[in-house]
């Protein structure tokens, strides 16, 4: 009878630890987390575009759209006052263009930045070289918005 006595003892501490260990684990996991991600996300809708301007003057690109701009320190318009021009090239492949373009920019002192992808590096790479050597700027696509070259 003792050993019985033991026994249901044993079972009975071991049903009570079970218990008690699920009880605590179930009451740890139950915390609420609020979170708000109103200050972190928008989704307020932004048009994007440009409004022609008249007389050959500077296109108008919206408040909304400049303050991103500017914020980002994006660059989107040239200064209206001085008289430059950004000259961009995209550079996916080789047609046979691009030996023509880098002798006319060479011969009018003219500096440009060309967009190539990953296979035309692999496949122009020497025509890439040649882009470098004579003081162009080399970007991926990716970052087109953002990088223009000044022509000098």
């Amino acid at each position: 009878m003792e050993k019985k006595n033991i026994k249901n003892v044993t079972n009975g501490l071991m049903l009570f630890f079970v218990f008690l260990f699920a009880f605590s684990i179930i009451s740890t996991n139950n915390k609420t987390v609020e979170t708000n991600s109103s200050n972190i996300v928008s989704n307020k809708k932004i048009e994007w575009g440009i409004k022609r301007g008249k007389d050959h003057s500077q296109p108008n690109l919206g408040n909304e759209n400049k303050r991103i701009i500017d914020e980002y320190e994006g660059i989107s318009m040239g200064n209206s006052e001085k008289p430059y021009i950004y000259l961009t090239f995209d550079c996916g492949y080789e047609a046979g263009y691009t030996e023509k373009i880098l002798e006319v920019l060479k011969q009018n002192e003219v500096k440009a930045t060309f967009f190539i992808t990953g296979h035309y590096l692999n496949s122009a790479s020497d025509m890439v070289k040649k882009m470098i050597d004579e003081g162009h700027i080399i970007r991926e696509p990716h970052i087109r918005s953002y990088m223009y070259a000044r022509v000098n």
